[in-house]
């Protein structure tokens, strides 16, 4: 069976929540505001009516939760195929705006739907390192969201996640802790269209990172009390 995603169904109203992505949200709100004390900072940051490309370091299982929670409109992620065929979490992730992905089929047909619902002005989740951290560091970018850069065209906003490591770190359980969401300004297209010509794709991953290391710097000094006296991704 292949579990390609269809991009010629019609798309949910991505400026609209569904009764269970509000039920998860407002369930989620509680719990990690009890067990994480759980922030944000930068909502209004966010391109208010288009789709936009959401990039964030990756410290925990939590990430994909703690990006979407605060949000006022859907965000939607990729996760394993083999997920959806398990009950109750298939039907979650189907109802929360998840897109399946097939590490055996093409990973074009991923790219597609993901570009398609940025057209249709939904915000895209990605964590560009592709795996968690294994010390608590923003480990090295993968290009793999370049292609979705390139195709879309749609605004680049760094999301910096600092805490979540010691709250949930790789191989442990989950423990109360302190965890703070920072959002960057937004790198629209015609700021970072220089960096999308062939050749320069080391320059642009290394120019996202750099934008997701500020994000998590001011998410660190956050959580530790401390202020950043630059003004971000300015």
């Amino acid at each position: 069976m292949n579990d390609s995603p269809d991009t010629t169904r019609s798309l949910p109203d991505p400026f609209r929540r569904n009764i269970v992505w509000s039920i998860c949200q407002i369930v989620l709100r509680w719990f990690f505001g009890l067990l994480l004390g759980f922030r944000t900072r930068g909502l209004e940051n966010l391109p208010p009516d288009s789709g936009a490309l959401l990039l964030a370091n990756h410290q925990s299982n939590f990430d994909p939760l703690l990006v979407g929670v605060p949000l006022s409109r859907p965000v939607s992620f990729v996760a394993r195929s083999t997920l959806f065929v398990i009950p109750i979490v298939g039907w979650i992730l189907r109802r929360t705006y998840v897109v399946p992905i097939d590490r055996e089929a093409a990973r074009g047909g991923v790219i597609r739907e993901m570009v398609a619902r940025l057209d249709h002005g939904f915000l895209v989740g990605m964590f560009p390192e592709g795996t968690r951290t294994s010390d608590g560091e923003i480990g090295e970018f993968k290009p793999g969201f370049i292609s979705l850069v390139r195709r879309s065209r749609r605004p680049i906003v760094a999301v910096g996640i600092a805490g979540a490591f010691e709250s949930y770190p790789r191989g442990g359980l989950p423990r109360p802790g302190r965890v703070r969401l920072v959002i960057g300004k937004p790198w629209q297209p015609e700021e970072y269209a220089e960096y999308c010509e062939r050749g320069r794709e080391a320059e642009l991953v290394a120019a996202v990172r750099q934008r997701v290391q500020d994000c998590v710097d001011e998410a660190i000094a956050w959580r530790e009390g401390r202020t950043v006296e630059t003004e971000l991704n300015g």
